[in-house]
């Protein structure tokens, strides 16, 4: 599978904030949204909690988790945004992907809306 990216723009509960807005790349394995640190203070983002996260090396490190809208392709979700590193590329996880039933076409490598939620 190739790689598929997506104008994400994540905004903050906290009024009066500019929200951010970015290419994110959409990673189906990782569960949680991730954005450099400072872009979430900047976008207002409020820390909320810690979670324990398995990284792709295998290595397992603790990050600060704030909650935020989430909005992509005219669909809007509310989720947990990791305060990622600095360097870290923005992420989609896979739980805000589908909560805004979308999916990512394994031909195409774009996003496609999904016609129903399951409900069964």
């Amino acid at each position: 599978m190739g790689t598929t990216y997506s104008e994400v723009t994540l905004r903050s509960f906290e009024n009066g904030h500019k929200p951010y807005v970015a290419q994110f790349l959409v990673d189906t394995g990782a569960i949680d949204c991730v954005v450099p640190a400072s872009k979430l203070v900047e976008a207002g983002v409020q820390r909320v909690g810690q979670q324990l996260y398995e990284l792709a090396d295998g290595r397992q490190v603790v990050f600060d988790y704030g909650l935020v809208r989430i909005e992509v392709m005219g669909k809007i979700t509310a989720g947990r945004v990791v305060f990622g590193p600095e360097n870290a590329e923005p992420i989609l996880g896979v739980v805000a992907l589908e909560s805004m039933v979308l999916k990512v076409n394994p031909v195409t490598q774009e996003l496609e809306k999904i016609a129903a939620s399951l409900l069964k």
